[in-house]
């Protein structure tokens, strides 16, 4: 169907006055743009702009995807319709009517729902599925997008973001439906049951578990000074529970972002990954002499921190620098209480640092390796309760998403809030910072640096363009990056690997449209297109001797890797 014929439909159709309104006000790219494909469902749901369109997050589009969810939970049978559906719903914009009409489309196929009274975290979705035995979730958030977009995030009956097979099903009954205007709705709500209070008490009863040293917390919890900043978002209802029922009670909370607000009034992206997002947290950090500052993002999935350096000024961390610390204190506090198990195991993706992995390896621990999207890390985790083979110590993406314990199978800044308090907690006792702890680190481990370069392909052209380049590095090879030798390359798309040596062997991970390559150095390098933006991605992963040492790598292979670009 060409995009004029969509639009038209639209055109004819009855819709909300806002979306009227959005409809007439589009210039002709921009109707291009909402309506020359649907908003696509990638690795963790659909994410998209907020409007009138196709292309688009609205009503419309939201009550499609639910009811292609909804004849796949049909297929199942009557338990399945009966175990329902948990939903909940970030502080973004349309995020209360979202869930609401979800709600509403599974209830006219008489699927149980359990719709929270108000906004709750992602990963506290997750433990209600789980806790309910749902036998699917539904999240709507964009995560830590711009305030002009909004998302759909699908879930399993585990807890985990919904596996591909099942994606499949949903996303081939999504594209038998061409009528999204007459979708049908049970306004009575008859199958919709609304939970609140009752799903916090027995999430914080398991976050009150992640807390590793009580009487270390009780010592330091009360003293130790910090800023918390939920970003207009979920995090500071749950979180403050969170934080005061483990015994840190003296921290600030940057009240102009405590604001539940989709508008994000403060940031330009509410992005605790982005320095930028820290700026009013580190302030009020200064101001009161805290020793470091934690932010999470508006559905309280990712966590970012800054901490406080010898002379004052505070360094933003990478979501790999906090895994390793983290990684560290968790598996030195088993170690000392002879609780490490022998076939410990953390779990993380293709594209995060090597850092986190060295420190586990010096405990005995293994990491493995999956794909990027925090199921992948859910999956793992199931197969090893199934088996037994491994014990799961601790799960991390270099996007700033952690898991602790798997009560929750999403990635939890809640479980990292506390986490992270205690770690600051841990070294204050040594007369030490969270700082010096990482340094210790580097120290011992090497100095461990990495990047992620994004770049935006938005439009109708766009995916043929990130297609072209991702061609380009498998069409010609590269033999050097950044006049380092590869010696092995990965393409997941085959799941093979290739040796400088020409050896193939055949790797674990489900196949993706991912490649990557080791250099000689141990320096990698990865490329994969974003499951969930228009977006390609550039990670690169080097570690060396010095700081200066590693940024100058960084910076030396950034340069030839946008050679494939042009």
């Amino acid at each position: 169907m060409s995009y004029q014929k969509s639009l038209a439909q639209w055109q004819a159709a009855t819709l909300p006055d806002y979306l009227e309104k959005n409809l007439s006000e589009y210039t002709p790219d921009q109707q291009e743009d909402a309506f020359y494909q649907n908003l696509s469902f990638g690795t963790a749901g659909m994410r998209g702009v907020l409007g009138a369109g196709t292309n688009r997050m609205n009503i419309f589009t939201v009550r499609q995807v639910t009811e292609a969810l909804a004849r796949y939970i049909d297929a199942q049978g009557a338990s399945a319709k009966k175990r329902g559906v948990a939903i909940s719903f970030d502080s973004r914009h349309f995020s209360p009517e979202f869930a609401s009409d979800a709600a509403q489309v599974l209830s006219a196929h008489h699927i149980k729902s359990y719709l929270f009274s108000s906004l709750r975290p992602t990963p506290e979705l997750s433990f209600a599925v789980r806790e309910l035995g749902a036998f699917a979730g539904i999240m709507i958030t964009a995560s830590h997008n711009p305030k002009e977009y909004n998302g759909y995030k699908v879930y399993g009956e585990d807890g985990g973001q919904m596996v591909p097979e099942a994606v499949d099903i949903v996303v081939a009954e999504l594209e038998q439906i061409k009528d999204i205007f007459n979708i049908a709705l049970d306004t009575t709500n008859e199958y919709v049951q609304v939970i609140d209070s009752d799903i916090d008490d027995k999430y914080l009863k398991n976050i009150a578990t992640v807390t590793v040293d009580k009487d270390l917390v009780a010592k330091e919890g009360a003293s130790l000074k910090f800023v918390y900043s939920p970003l207009h978002g979920t995090g500071q209802y749950i979180g403050e529970k969170a934080l005061q029922q483990a015994g840190f009670t003296n921290y600030s909370i940057v009240k102009e972002q405590a604001v539940i607000d989709g508008d994000f009034p403060t940031v330009k992206k509410p992005n605790p990954e982005d320095a930028a997002a820290l700026e009013m947290a580190i302030a009020y950090a200064k101001k009161d002499g805290a020793d470091a500052v934690v932010a999470t993002d508006p559905d309280a999935d990712r966590m970012g921190a800054a901490v406080k350096l010898a002379d004052g000024s505070f360094q933003v961390l990478t979501g790999n620098q906090i895994a390793a610390v983290l990684v560290n204190y968790l598996l030195t506090a088993k170690k000392n209480t002879n609780t490490l198990p022998e076939n410990g195991a953390i779990v993380t993706s293709i594209v995060s640092s090597r850092f986190a992995s060295k420190v586990a390896d010096s405990f005995g621990v293994i990491t493995a390796d999956v794909l990027t999207g925090f199921k992948y890390i859910a999956a793992t985790i199931d197969q090893y309760e199934a088996t037994k083979e491994q014990t799961f110590l601790f799960g991390f993406e270099e996007s700033f998403g952690y898991l602790v314990k798997p009560f929750s199978h999403d990635k939890d800044a809640i479980q990292a809030l506390v986490l992270f308090a205690e770690v600051a907690a841990y070294y204050k006792s040594q007369g030490k910072t969270f700082a010096d702890g990482l340094q210790d680190l580097f120290e011992k481990f090497g100095y461990f640096e990495e990047k992620t370069i994004s770049l935006d392909f938005p439009g109708i052209h766009g995916g043929d363009e990130m297609a072209a380049i991702i061609a380009k590095f498998r069409d010609h090879q590269p033999v050097t990056i950044g006049g380092l030798k590869v010696i092995r390359t990965q393409d997941f798309s085959t799941a093979t690997q290739t040796t400088i040596a020409g050896q193939v062997t055949t790797l674990p991970q489900p196949k993706a449209n991912v490649l990557k390559y080791w250099l000689e150095d141990g320096s990698w390098v990865a490329v994969r297109p974003s499951g969930t933006e228009p977006k390609l991605k550039f990670y690169i992963g080097v570690e060396s001797g010095s700081q200066s040492e590693s940024q100058a790598k960084i910076d030396v292979i950034s340069e030839d890797l946008m050679t494939y670009t042009k």
